[in-house]
C-alpha cells in the first residue's frame, strides 16, 4: 500500500452499508458500491462499521460487502459497528475468516488491547522501499456501554476504551521515533466521538446534519491525545446516517462519512453515497469529497455558521 506516482492516495469511505439479504435495498447498494469503486478507482477502501444488520447468515453477509472491494482488485480494511456482532457470530470469528483473504489488509490487532480490529497500516512513499510516508490508525468502538449508559441511549453508551487510547499513543510515537517526527495521518472510528457535537455547535462546518450527534457520554481522551501526538490531520466517522459534516477542531479535521446503505434509516434530502479522502505525499492535508448515488459529486458543501 503505497503512494502513487504523482504522490497521490486515495480513499473511499464507505459506512453502514447494512447488508441483510438480497433485499431490493441491499441490491441498491452493492450496486453503489460497485458504483463507487469502478468510477472513482481508490487505492483503499475502508468500511467504517455497520457492515449488516438481521439476516439469516452473518458471515455470508459480511463476506458479500466485503467482497466488493477484492472483485475490483482494491485493497480494503474494516472496523466493526454496533451491528456486525450482535446475532450468532463474534467479532473474532468475522475478522479471522476476512484476515485470510487475499485483498484484506484488517487485522485483529493486539489481544491484550479491548475490542477487536485496533491497528494501523503505514501507507508507503511512491519511491523509497519501505519508507513509510503516511499511517491510518482504525479503532473498533464496540458495543461496551456498561447497563447504566444503555437506557435510551441510541448508541451514545458505545466509546473508545481508554487502553485505545494508549495504543494510539505508543503506535504515534514509534512511527514518530522511526521517521524523525509524526507523520501525516488519518483515524477511522465508527462511533463519532464528543468533539463532533462541539464542533458542530461551536465552528463553521461544511456539510448536513438532519439528526442529533449519537456521541458517547464518556468523553476518554481520544481527541485530546491526538492533538497531542500531533499526527492525525482528519477522523472519519460513521454512525449517524443523516450527517455528512465536517469541521475543524484543535487542528484536526472531524468528519462523517456520507450512508452508503439503503436499508438504515435517513433523514432530510440526502442521498446515500461514500466519502473519498485524498492524500498527497510529503503534505499535511487532504482533499475530501462525496460521490452520490446518481453519480453526482459535492465538492462544495453547504456551510453551518456556529450556533454559539
Amino acid at each position: 500500500m503505497k503512494f502513487r506516482e504523482e504522490g497521490t492516495f486515495t480513499i473511499a469511505q464507505l459506512t453502514d452499508v447494512h447488508y441483510a439479504d438480497s433485499r431490493p435495498e441491499d441490491e441498491l447498494s452493492l450496486a453503489l458500491i460497485e458504483s463507487v469503486l469502478r468510477e472513482e478507482r481508490p487505492d483503499l477502501a475502508v468500511f467504517t462499521g455497520d457492515l449488516i444488520r438481521k439476516g439469516p447468515d452473518a458471515r455470508a453477509q459480511f463476506a458479500r460487502v466485503t467482497s466488493l472491494a477484492a472483485e475490483a482488485g482494491i485493497p480494503y480494511a474494516f472496523i466493526f459497528g454496533n451491528h456486525d456482532s450482535r446475532r450468532d457470530v463474534t467479532r473474532e470469528e468475522l475478522m479471522a475468516i476476512e484476515e485470510a483473504k487475499p485483498y484484506c489488509l484488517a487485522q485483529a490487532g493486539p489481544e491484550r488491547i479491548s475490542g477487536v480490529g485496533n491497528y494501523s497500516l503505514p501507507v508507503y512513499a511512491s519511491r523509497g522501499g519501505e519508507t513509510a510516508a503516511a499511517v491510518l490508525y482504525l479503532f473498533d468502538s464496540e458495543c461496551n456501554a456498561p447497563p447504566w449508559a444503555r437506557s435510551g441511549s441510541g448508541g451514545k453508551g458505545e466509546w473508545i476504551d481508554r487502553d485505545k487510547v494508549e495504543w494510539y499513543v505508543r503506535e504515534s510515537a514509534a512511527y514518530a521515533g522511526a521517521y524523525g517526527g509524526p507523520l501525516p495521518a488519518l483515524a477511522f472510528i465508527h462511533i463519532p466521538l464528543p468533539e463532533y457535537e462541539e464542533v458542530w455547535r461551536t465552528g463553521v462546518c461544511y456539510g448536513s446534519r438532519h439528526a442529533k450527534s449519537r456521541c458517547p457520554e464518556l468523553n476518554v481522551g481520544l481527541f485530546a491525545a491526538m492533538t497531542e501526538m500531533g499526527d492525525v490531520m482528519g477522523t472519519f466517522a460513521g454512525h449517524d446516517h443523516s450527517s455528512d459534516y465536517w469541521g475543524e477542531l484543535g487542528g484536526i479535521r472531524l468528519c462523517y462519512g456520507r450512508v452508503t446503505g439503503f436499508n438504515g434509516d435517513l433523514a432530510g434530502d440526502m442521498q446515500r453515497g461514500a466519502r473519498l479522502i485524498r492524500l498527497h505525499e510529503g503534505k499535511r492535508g487532504f482533499d475530501t469529497w462525496v460521490r452520490q448515488a446518481d453519480g453526482s459529486v459535492v465538492t462544495n458543501p453547504p456551510e453551518h455558521a456556529p450556533e454559539h
